[in-house]
């Protein structure tokens, strides 16, 4: 995958979204960030999943977006399960962190930048959502500012080299179930096309004084303890697939999981599919262990959607794999 000189792509202008966050939130010098995502995906240890016959190649997955140093480790246990042979197009879902929004919004531009690639986005299919009218479009400011879908390109231009796919970024608003259930029926029939792939961008709880969120349960132990069971039980929700269980949870605990929209959209689509999904976290961690009022933290989990064969376990039932618990906070 070559970075393109020209201003014109295929007798078009190119619009190209620059890597905004390139040498702040993760390195621009392309020969090292390869290097770092190669060693991470290097390091991840093969999940029970791969090994299953009974399921087939990953179909989506829920991945982290904070600065690589904090979560790029937890962010290669989902980009591992990925078969870029398998693949032509992948849909990013990122949550809207800047601009509040009531929809979900596409990006204005052709290309999108790396500092070991370049990504051209799917203008068809761009085009097709916007058709339905539910989508609007984002200024190039807007998109260059969030990095909810920037963190996941680096990761997409390393896994996919070599390889002919084009990209799908949609910026997430601040939805009602009712949208949800909206955008989750404009894109289950993508996500009924083996083809297409899903990149659910999202941290989980945002812990402290300084994210407005101190929830804790002294009954779970340490308060560091505490925000595990809370995203445990997220995930565990998560993984049963139920769109209304998931929103009762969000109700219930006001978890600041920034990308709540984007995984109930996931949820949606997936019920609203023909096909029967497989849904499993394979890795968590959180960037400290809180321990006073005065810390504050960040959780990261990845997850893989497979699809199983016809005489796997019915929709619905989650695998009996689980995140490894004992892992090391990621700094």
């Amino acid at each position: 995958m070559k970075q393109a000189a020209s201003s014109k792509s295929s007798g078009s202008t190119r619009k190209v979204r620059d890597a905004s966050h390139a040498g702040s939130w993760y390195t621009d010098n392309g020969e090292l960030l390869a290097q770092q995502l190669e060693g991470w995906l290097a390091a991840v240890e093969t999940p029970p999943a791969e090994g299953n016959a009974s399921l087939g190649p990953s179909r989506a997955v829920i991945s982290p977006h904070a600065g690589y140093s904090y979560s790029g480790r937890t962010a290669a246990w989902a980009y591992h399960a990925i078969d870029p042979s398998v693949v032509k197009r992948v849909f990013i879902l990122g949550p809207s962190h800047h601009v509040y929004m009531r929809n979900c919004a596409l990006s204005g531009q052709t290309h999108y930048e790396t500092p070991i690639g370049d990504l051209t986005l799917d203008l068809d299919v761009m085009a097709e959502l916007m058709s339905t009218g539910h989508f609007g479009t984002m200024e190039k400011d807007v998109d260059e500012d969030e990095h909810s879908i920037e963190m996941q390109l680096p990761y997409l231009a390393k896994v996919f080299e070599g390889h002919d796919v084009k990209v799908v970024p949609v910026l997430v608003g601040s939805l009602d179930k009712q949208n949800e259930e909206l955008f989750g029926r404009v894109f289950a029939p993508y996500l009924d096309n083996p083809e297409n792939f899903f990149v659910i961008s999202s941290d989980f709880c945002h812990w402290g004084k300084r994210f407005s969120y101190t929830f804790y349960d002294s009954s779970r132990g340490a308060i560091h303890e505490s925000i595990q069971w809370l995203d445990h039980e997220g995930m565990r929700i998560i993984e049963s697939q139920n769109p209304q269980a998931f929103h009762d949870y969000r109700k219930k605990y006001k978890n600041t999981i920034c990308g709540r929209h984007p995984i109930a959209i996931l949820l949606e689509a997936m019920a609203q599919c023909e096909s029967r999904f497989d849904l499993g976290f394979v890795r968590y961690a959180q960037s400290s262990k809180c321990k006073t009022e005065k810390d504050s933290s960040v959780s990261y989990a990845s997850a893989v959607v497979r699809q199983p064969s016809e005489n796997d376990e019915p929709k619905g039932k989650k695998r009996k794999a689980r995140p490894d618990q004992r892992q090391k906070s990621t700094a």
